[in-house]
């Protein structure tokens, strides 16, 4: 399948998705909008993919709504976008326009090799890890286009930093270094950008290879639908699930793999 505005690769189990208009810092566009989601259901379909990473080409992640097409913006802002659930079975909160990277059943690490801003920090804020190149920028953006704390960042950026870091972020629009996006707890880590490719990879070639694809995909579900629960709930839910757990084929290997001092092999069953 062609893209127009991204690149997509699976190898080795990793998915590889990359959003690709280097010259206008990759920002976003209904097309893009499309093809990432499409690109996630490949992914989420496709049996050897255990990880998918999400990144930008050139010198940016993805710098914000492009400009020249706000008008496709404001529409979509205003419901016009009827692009179906990602999972029509999810929670109502994972299936609005950009909230459905929690119902995709892998995990998804968002590779911020440069700017980030606007709705390219949500896009990022979405994904369940974050790391950073060391020459990346962060940009809230809104309060400076006289817009507003959308698409569920008023939600998302206080679970991460803490209400009075996000009224921060949010109302001053200031841009923040990758050093300080990790002191913030926006990015989990921060790679020299000369090794930031090498770290990357290194990482999802480890969850690729080295761990239960049925725990990554239950434990994502378990951790994205706890932020809706109180604690006794979040006990309850996933005592739930130990029953399935142990009798699943990737308990018996984890058992065994450990025992024969060997290398995994994990289906995902």
């Amino acid at each position: 399948m062609g893209h127009e505005h991204i690149l997509y690769e699976a190898k080795d189990g990793i998915a590889t998705i990359t959003l690709n208009r280097p010259d206008r810092l990759n920002a976003w566009t209904a097309t893009m909008h499309r093809e990432v989601k499409a690109a996630m259901r490949t992914a989420s379909d496709d049996a050897g993919v255990r990880v998918i990473v999400l990144t930008g080409a050139g010198r940016g992640f993805c710098a914000g709504a492009d400009m020249e097409g706000l008008q496709q913006i404001q529409a979509g802002a205003r419901g016009a976008v009827k692009d179906e659930p990602f999972d029509p079975s999810a929670p109502a909160d994972f299936i609005k326009t950009y909230s459905y990277f929690p119902s995709v059943p892998k995990p998804i690490v968002a590779a911020i090799n440069g700017a980030c801003a606007g709705l390219g920090l949500i896009i990022a804020l979405y994904a369940d890890i974050r790391f950073a190149a060391d020459n990346a920028v962060f940009t809230t953006a809104f309060s400076r286009r006289g817009l507003v704390a959308e698409h569920g960042v008023s939600w998302l950026l206080p679970r991460l930093v803490g209400i009075a870091n996000a009224a921060d972020l949010l109302f001053s629009a200031r841009r923040v270094s990758a050093v300080e996006a990790k002191e913030l707890g926006l990015v989990n880590r921060v790679f020299p950008q000369s090794s930031f490719q090498e770290e990357v990879a290194a990482y999802v070639s480890m969850l690729a290879r080295e761990v239960s694809p049925r725990s990554l995909r239950e434990m994502k579900r378990e951790i994205w639908n706890a932020q809706f629960q109180g604690l006794g709930q979040a006990i309850d839910a996933a005592n739930a699930d130990m029953p399935a757990s142990f009798a699943s084929e990737d308990f018996k290997e984890g058992i065994a793999h450990y025992l024969e001092k060997r290398a995994p092999a994990f289906t995902g069953r």
